[in-house]
Parts: structure tokens; C-alpha cells; sequence
């Protein structure tokens, strides 16, 4: 028997792209196989992450979404992602035109209109080795050994899990490689996304990133915050930075530790349809 017809929006925020799918009033079946068929990009919608709009799990929240990867796995935080929530609930007419709370599942967020499109409040970045799920002690950069190569990249949450590798071009920078190796390395207990960081100045940075459960993105913006937050704590960046990736441009504020990032960028409907399968 077929699958009951379901209702979604494709979006993307700098060409990190989502399938955006309502669940408020009734429950939807995610199975990972299920999840993975949708984001294949020749037989299904194709997407970085699937996110799910749920009801609110705390007090004075509008909303809450919860983030599948492209493989069917479990997501703690997808900054474009949650920017996009933000703007479907706002064509939506649920949540008001000024500041509002969204519930993620790495904890409460902000979410506002701004010059820079939809902004949203991403959160204090966190350098404790637990953190990240590094059993070492705290250190930037922390070294990696991978099939004999030393590595060197800061590590900080936003949520999830992050490692930012500085290096002078990301043109030429072994994404491919690099990213799984690191990703797969006994060191991280849960895994991280690879970001690849070039500083071109104190107020722009060019990065690429390479995500758990899905791979190079155009965009990510977690990444973008936790590679701001690493060269920023090393003196390298101001306050207000731009972050261009190969999906679009993000523009990122920090007032440095114990603050939270503040991220805005554009959030894009790109079409909205019925998965028959």
C-alpha cells in the first residue's frame, strides 16, 4: 500500500537546501530509509537536511523543529535551517514580525528580521573538550594525526560538533580528503563537521564545509559561527564578520566569550510539492 501523499517546501538559505515539513497537528513517519529516498537528488527532492516544524517544547516558544541529514541521522543544530523555519513560520502568519523563540534540539533560539535577510540568535560557542567530544585537554589548535599527516584545527560546539582548519586558499583545500578522515578519527566520540577557513581580511573569511551525515554543503551556517568563533578567539577577526561560502554570503556578529553569535543571511522558497513514495 502507497504511502499517504506528503506536503513540503523546498528552501535553502546560500544554497544549503532543505526540505521543510509541518508535523504540528499530526505525527509523520521519518524512517532514515524513508528520509534518505527524499533527499536523493535524481529518484527524490534531494536536500542537505530534512527539518521538521513541531510543536513547541518550552514556555514562551513559538515553535520547535527538529533536523534530519540526508542519511535518516539525527541533527543537533542546522543554523540555515533554523533560519528558514524562521521564515516559513513567518509566511506562515504563526509567529510575530519582531523577535521570536524557536525550541531546537540543542536548546532555545531567537529569531528576528534584519537588514541581512532572517537572523537568529545561534548561541554561546562552547571550547570545553566535552563539548565536542574531545577526551583531551583543551588546546587551539589541537593536532590530528591522519595516515601519517599532522593536522592542526580549533574545535568549538554551537550545538553540534566542530573542527576549523585555517589554510591559505580553500580553492585548493583537500576537502574531500581531509573532511571524512577527520570526521572518522577515534578522537571525536561523536564524530564533526570539517570546516575549511581562509581569513581574508579582519572582516571576511571564505570557508567550506564538510557536514556529519552529509558531506560538502554550500552552505553551513553552524560552521560559519564556529569558524568565526575559533579565529576570532585567536585575535584574527573583528566583531562583524562576513563569511562567504560557495552558496552565498553570511554576515555574523560576535562581541567574543561568553556571547552568542548572532547570524543573518538570506532564507529562499524554492517550491513546495507532495512526496508520493
Amino acid at each position: 500500500m502507497p504511502a499517504m501523499p506528503l506536503r513540503f517546501s523546498k528552501m535553502h538559505g546560500a544554497g544549503n537546501d532543505f526540505v521543510i515539513i509541518d508535523r504540528r497537528v499530526a505525527d509523520v513517519p521519518l524512517a532514515a530509509e524513508r528520509v534518505a529516498r527524499m533527499a536523493d537528488r535524481h529518484r527524490g527532492i534531494g536536500f542537505d537536511q530534512l527539518i521538521t516544524i513541531d510543536a513547541p517544547r518550552s514556555a514562551g516558544a513559538q515553535a520547535a523543529y527538529s533536523i534530519l541529514n540526508a542519511d535518516g541521522s539525527d541533527a543537533a543544530q542546522c543554523g540555515n535551517g533554523a533560519r528558514c523555519v524562521a521564515a516559513w513560520l513567518l509566511r506562515d502568519g504563526g509567529v510575530p514580525s519582531g523577535d521570536f523563540v524557536l525550541d531546537s534540539p540543542a536548546g532555545r533560539i531567537v529569531a528576528s528580521v534584519d537588514a541581512h535577510g532572517i537572523g537568529i540568535d545561534m548561541g554561546v560557542p562552547d571550547f570545553s573538550p566535552p563539548a565536542v567530544g574531545l577526551a583531551r585537554e583543551q588546546a587551539d589548535p589541537y593536532r590530528f594525526t591522519l595516515n601519517g599527516e599532522t593536522i592542526e584545527a580549533g574545535a568549538v560546539s554551537m550545538g553540534n560538533p566542530h573542527a576549523v582548519i585555517e589554510v591559505p586558499d580553500v580553492a585548493q583545500a583537500d576537502v574531500v580528503r581531509i573532511g571524512p578522515a577527520l570526521q572518522r578519527d577515534a578522537a571525536f566520540s561523536d564524530s564533526c563537521n570539517v570546516g575549511f577557513a581562509q581569513l581574508l581580511g579582519r572582516d571576511r573569511i571564505a570557508l567550506r564545509v564538510y557536514e556529519r551525515g552529509v558531506g560538502e554543503t554550500l552552505a553551513c551556517g553552524s560552521g560559519a559561527c564556529a569558524a568565526v568563533a575559533v579565529l576570532a578567539r585567536r585575535g584574527l577577526l573583528d566583531e562583524q564578520v562576513a563569511v562567504q561560502l560557495p552558496g552565498g554570503t553570511l554576515h555574523l556578529r560576535w562581541a567574543g566569550e561568553g556571547m552568542p553569535i548572532h547570524m543573518a543571511g538570506p532564507a529562499e522558497f524554492v517550491f513546495e510539492g507532495e512526496f508520493l513514495s
